[in-house]
């Protein structure tokens, strides 16, 4: 039965889900966060152009770990790929139709991957060789950029009937970004090195590539505990906030276990060390079972400022962290004083600025290593006061927090450590202790004065 609107119920209901994917594709604190590709040609062969393919982070704190970016695409055409600098097709393909000079890659749809660091120097360009790693714009901005050249074959070399691939997947790793088709933009210009002579692409094409955690289908994979210093209760990670501790595909006597008891031998095992014994579990065991738990400590109130005390947790016994970030959403971090062991930068959003990221100091705290005693960094946090702080109802903690651009889970509102009744009497009596006398003295001195 079609609606008021003349809209069938099945078409209805494919635009709501259309649209929830939108939402959930959105984010609140970079909502213009998106990789964007760049499809230059920079010069025409005898049967189709050389092109330079550019992949730009510009998402503030997100960025794409080890092992790297992948990029695919499917030609429109029949065309293959003769060569490439600064990056390799995973998959050479059937090319037995070819004689004497054979393709790089004879795919309709390759898969092309970034070359290591140690590669030879014929084979690389600039912006190339890092492994796939992708640094976010705020953070790194020097490497937030991968290029890479390719020599397109078996294609038009004129202006007005050549076409970029079509379908890019963008993988960071796996999947997670969903692309636009490639539209058409005036072409790009390259400037020499002392900036006195540009040239431009003969065409340009951009594709945008923004990242969602529900295509990704990715379950959480940090959470958040509290505390503070008025209570001596610690407000875990919510029950099963990544996943639970047991494979839910098999039965659970035949399941092979996810974690591992912070007391087990197991990795002290030869075993274990020399790779004899099946893989090992992929962190240690816990109530949440995440791989990165973020502590919130509040620790100190002071007259005009109060402290936290930041601490993030690496449980994964198999993966570091390297160049991590945390963004933290809080109201009074437009007045943050001092991050004591973090970098950190505001992330202003139009009149809004509650929103701030921190990462490491290079060489000193920039990788977050695996789980054990130093599986773990931390900081404190001064903030200077503003009129709306208070220590009721859970005010002085985040309001959402991202580890390397994922959304961490939260304590439910109502599990944030009280204040006791006693410490808001004695509140109460410091106002009195402070305001009443110079309210007498005032009230003093206009009496004096009707005299």
């Amino acid at each position: 039965m079609g609606s008021r609107l003349g809209i069938s119920a099945p078409a209805l209901l494919a635009a709501l889900i259309l649209l929830c994917d939108r939402v959930q594709a959105f984010d609140p604190l970079d909502p213009e966060g998106n990789i964007t590709l760049k499809w230059d040609i920079i010069s025409w062969t005898s049967d189709g152009y050389q092109a330079l393919v550019s992949i730009i982070n510009y998402q503030r704190y997100r960025h794409i770990e080890s092992p790297g970016w992948t990029l695919g695409w499917t030609w429109q055409g029949g065309e293959v790929i003769w060569g490439m600098v600064g990056a390799q097709a995973t998959y050479q393909g059937d090319c037995s139709k070819f004689h004497g000079t054979i393709p790089h890659c004879c795919l309709q749809s390759p898969t092309i991957v970034d070359l290591l660091p140690e590669a030879p120097a014929s084979m690389k360009s600039a912006n190339c060789c890092r492994n796939g790693v992708l640094s976010s714009l705020l953070q790194d901005p020097e490497n937030s950029v991968a290029s890479f050249q390719l020599t397109v074959g078996q294609s038009s070399n004129a202006s007005d009937t050549t076409s970029p691939p079509k379908s890019f997947l963008l993988g960071a790793p796996g999947p997670g970004y969903e692309c636009s088709p490639p539209r058409r933009v005036n072409g790009s210009l390259f400037f020499t090195p002392d900036h006195r002579r540009a040239t431009q692409a003969l065409m340009t094409w951009n594709v945008t590539c923004r990242y969602s955690q529900a295509v990704a289908q990715r379950a959480p994979s940090c959470c958040v505990s509290y505390s503070a210093f008025y209570n001596a209760t610690i407000v875990p990670c919510p029950t099963c906030a990544c996943q639970c501790s047991y494979n839910a595909t098999q039965p659970i006597q035949n399941a092979q276990p996810m974690c591992m008891q912070m007391s087990s031998a197991y990795m002290n095992s030869p075993g274990y060390s020399t790779g004899r014994t099946r893989d090992p579990p992929e962190l240690y065991c816990s109530t949440d079972m995440c791989p990165v738990k973020i502590h919130w400590h509040v620790k100190t109130n002071y007259y005009d400022y109060w402290r936290a005390k930041l601490t993030i947790i690496n449980r994964s016994l198999r993966k570091n962290h390297t160049q991590w970030n945390v963004v933290v959403q809080h109201p009074n971090l437009d007045n943050l004083t001092s991050a004591f062991s973090f970098n950190y930068m505001s992330l202003p959003r139009g009149r809004t600025n509650d929103t701030a990221m921190f990462w490491g100091i290079r060489f000193y705290n920039d990788e977050l290593l695996t789980a054990g005693p130093v599986g773990n960094v931390q900081s404190e946090l001064l903030f200077q006061k503003d009129p709306s702080f208070t220590l009721d109802k859970g005010w002085a903690f985040p309001r959402r927090v991202y580890f390397n651009g994922e959304e961490c889970v939260l304590p439910p509102p109502h599990s944030y450590p009280f204040l006791p009744s006693a410490a808001i009497h004695r509140q109460t009596l410091a106002w009195k202790a402070l305001v009443l006398p110079v309210l007498l003295n005032m009230i003093g001195r206009n009496i004096l004065s009707l005299f």
